[in-house]
């Protein structure tokens, strides 16, 4: 019966496959100037009518029948290269394509083509070039792409300066983040003012709102794939910054030039090299910064195989003098191997290494307190250019998951004991196909299945709980016995239908599943945020998404596009009230379980070409949850509903010398819980909270402005931003206490972070 099925799956997926006389031209696409490959060039044969795009890797297929053709070769920010081939057999053809100089009309805002997105399948997929997200104004200075991605429609930060953002209703814990492939659990430093990816070691990146494709899973809401730069492969380049409290340095060039090269950069803070200035004692020995090092090396062994390895390795450290320290990195791990079987079929061969880890030194009690979770990933993942209608995705993979909830080690003298949680284990897996097929000039369809399942391994105890959350009974597993074992289909599909060349419209359905989940207070998540894989308690939580969308070109310049979605989630997870989570052997008697659902249309405006190039962006969208234990089984707003969010984007380049940006930001107050009322118990006003998070904070807004000057050398420039320009006290918190004034009233306390705040950092390039 299984067999008759998977038959049945690969002939339903070959729909339209054909394997006539045709030929195939293949290759990469590099950058001229450097040797990287570009991820996402056009080639295009105008006679045939045939198009393809280079992959990741910049590889590009494209078979076509036999012919003297004249072929277009693009990429967005660079010129466009033609060239008249004789197709009469298979040829493999490696392009270098050169930048458009700055002193040009042609300057992006966006590293896809604005043709691309009308073709595409893709939907809810946000690209952006690093070249102008360096441009835009963040806090203090710091290139950021977690910064930058929240000003997207759909997209909304966790908090003012947070590198933490919601999609689509979806929790912060619900977004896939890959670093080279490998996932990076918290991506925040300094609590989550400046986020782990450098912008000078990063090459792209590319959001995912919902309808990923079937290579991605593990994750209800996004997946943010960003990719490392390779290195130079013609010369040595330094480049670096020198900023007001971090700077950065970054080395590459190549192993044997158009062959091979490699990439190191670094960045430091040294907020607490100005600490030891301050006259408080207390603030001399404060230790406040974070480092993190990019590292990746690629060779090409031969001409159908090339070696990469990369890894990341960051670290933020916190001490209160002799008193309390706490420190938390990520560290990761890839290596990858590409093969040609042939000019149509591609293999990616990836292994593996993710850990994050965080350390609590309670100095005082003489007690140190650590928790982690690590993974091990190995992934086989093939494209098989069929021909110029029909592309086929296939490929598995296997991670193992060690988790470590948290161990307690003190000295003898400390008054706390040993304490250590059991580690939990687990083995995810899932296996994948998707057919890419061009149906006819107008009708594009992609579809496709991503089978997945989840493994709770031994050794270890798994508790049952009764009505009230109490353990009444439990049961202990041996090493590598299985405790819980869950499998799902996840079926994605998405359409485009191509009524001009300057206007489609596109529908998506998409399933999604994630097994393992984040235990955390903060909105924007915090070092000691703790995971764990589901149980027999913690059921996988389960979204499915709908989407329908409208795109629109208006000439070179302009595009537009609309979209509106509806996710419905199962098995979402909250508290109870007073639930006690940090070093609970017994966490899941605390949680309690329920759905949620939302709802929402973006809309999003570009400018493209010129001088002035910028966009517009604003979303409509409500979110609610349901738990039968919270607000007497009432839905409410979730704590990211926010109805309105509007961004407003602004480069403007009027001179190879000068460089202007801004950024207007505004969005509907949070969601919260304030006192409806009070009353006394042992002489202290105690307040009494209504329904949950039927109020709002304040709505935020803020403008920041930048501006960029360049020297005789126009890789190097001083920069100039202010966040906040207008000085807004957008409310980060509000409290409530006992008046101090007026014993027995209460009054409420507003927390402000930021008000303006400027910097100036000093580029380099040698």
């Amino acid at each position: 019966m299984k067999r008759n099925l998977l038959l049945a799956l690969l002939c339903t997926l070959g729909i339209g496959i054909s394997f006539g006389q045709n030929v195939t031209l293949s290759g990469y696409v590099y950058d001229e100037a450097n040797g990287e490959s570009l991820i996402g060039a056009t080639v295009y044969i105008p006679e045939a009518k045939a198009g393809a795009y280079s992959n990741s890797y910049g590889f590009y297929s494209l078979s076509v029948p036999p012919g003297n053709y004249v072929v277009q070769y693009r990429f967005v920010g660079y010129g466009v290269m033609t060239d008249t081939i004789d197709l009469s057999e298979n040829v493999k053809l490696d392009v270098r394509l050169g930048q458009i100089e700055t002193t040009t009309e042609e300057v992006v805002i966006s590293a896809e083509s604005a043709s691309e997105r009308i073709q595409s399948t893709e939907m809810g997929v946000e690209t952006l070039s690093i070249k102008e997200i360096k441009k835009l104004p963040v806090l203090f200075g710091e290139t950021d792409i977690l910064k930058t991605i929240q000003l997207l429609p759909g997209v909304k930060a966790a908090g003012e300066g947070s590198s933490g953002f919601f999609v689509r209703g979806g929790g912060t814990d619900q977004n896939l983040i890959l670093l080279d492939e490998a996932p990076v659990y918290n991506p925040a430093h300094l609590l989550g003012f400046f986020s782990v990816f450098n912008g000078d070691a990063i090459k792209s990146t590319k959001l995912y709102k919902g309808n990923m494709p079937a290579e991605y899973g593990g994750r209800l809401s996004s997946v943010l794939d960003v990719q490392m730069k390779d290195g130079n492969k013609k010369d040595y380049e330094l480049s670096g910054g020198i900023g007001l409290i971090s700077s950065r340095l970054t080395f590459e060039g190549p192993i044997v030039e158009d062959k091979g090269s490699f990439m190191v950069s670094g960045r430091r803070t040294y907020a607490d090299a100005f600490l030891a200035f301050s006259s408080d004692t207390n603030l001399q020995n404060t230790q406040l910064y974070f480092y993190d090092l990019n590292m990746k090396a690629n060779y090409r062994v031969s001409e159908k195989d090339q070696i990469f390895v990369s890894g990341y390795f960051g670290r933020d450290k916190f001490g209160l003098r002799d008193q309390f320290g706490l420190n938390w990195g990520n560290a990761t791990g890839t290596v990858r191997w590409n093969h040609l079987f042939s000019d149509k079929l591609f293999l990616n061969s990836t292994l593996i290494y993710s850990d994050y880890d965080y350390e609590i030194d309670i100095i005082d009690a003489g007690a140190k307190i650590t928790s982690g979770i690590q993974d091990w990933n190995l992934k086989e993942d093939f494209s098989y250019y069929a021909n110029q209608r029909n592309t086929l995705k296939f490929g598995a993979n296997v991670i193992y998951h060690t988790f470590v909830p948290g161990v307690i080690t003190s000295t003898e003298s400390a008054a706390i004991n040993d304490t250590e949680l059991q580690e939990r284990y687990a083995l995810e897996s899932a296996a994948y196909i998707s057919h890419e097929w061009k149906a006819t000039e107008s009708f594009n369809i992609n579809y496709g299945l991503r089978v997945s399942n989840f493994t709770v391994l031994g050794p270890g105890t798994e508790y049952s709980y009764d009505n009230e959350g109490a353990a009444v009974d439990s049961v202990t597993y041996g090493q590598g016995e299985v405790i819980k074992n869950y499998f799902g289909l996840e079926p994605r599909i998405s359409a485009s239908y191509v009524i001009n060349p300057n206007l489609s419209i596109k529908a998506s359905y998409a399933r999604n599943r994630q097994y393992i989940h984040l235990l955390t207070n903060a909105t924007g998540g915090s070092p000691t945020d703790l995971w764990l894989p589901s149980s027999a308690t913690i059921q996988p939580e389960i979204s499915d998404q709908f989407a329908l969308g409208y795109f629109q070109t208006f000439g070179e310049k302009y595009e537009g596009s609309v979209e509106i979605y509806y996710k419905d989630l199962q098995n979402q997870i909250d508290y109870k009230n007073g639930a006690d989570i940090f070093l609970n052997e017994t966490v899941e008697s605390e949680l309690v379980f329920g759905d949620g659902w939302s709802y929402g249309a973006e809309f999003l405006f570009r400018k493209n070409v010129g001088k002035f190039t910028g966009w517009a962006a604003y979303t409509w969208s409500r979110t609610f949850r349901q738990f039968d234990e919270i607000n007497n089984g009432e839905a409410f707003p979730a704590r990211q509903d926010r109805v309105h969010d509007i961004s407003l984007v602004g480069m403007y380049d009027p001179n190879p010398k000068w460089s202007f940006s801004a950024t207007w930001v505004y969005n509907t107050g949070d969601a919260v819980t304030f006192p409806n009322g009070s009353y006394s118990y042992n002489g202290q006003i105690v307040p009494l909270y209504g329904e949950r998070n039927a109020d709002r904070l304040p709505a935020y807004h803020r403008l920041d402005l930048s501006a960029t000057w360049y020297g005789k050398n126009p890789k190097s420039s001083w920069n100039v931003s202010v966040y906040n320009a207008y000085n807004r006290k957008n409310v980060f918190s509000l409290d409530f206490r006992e008046s101090e004034s007026n014993p027995g009233t209460t009054e409420a306390v507003k927390t402000y972070l930021f008000g303006a705040v400027p910097s100036l950092t000093y580029n380099f390039n040698f």
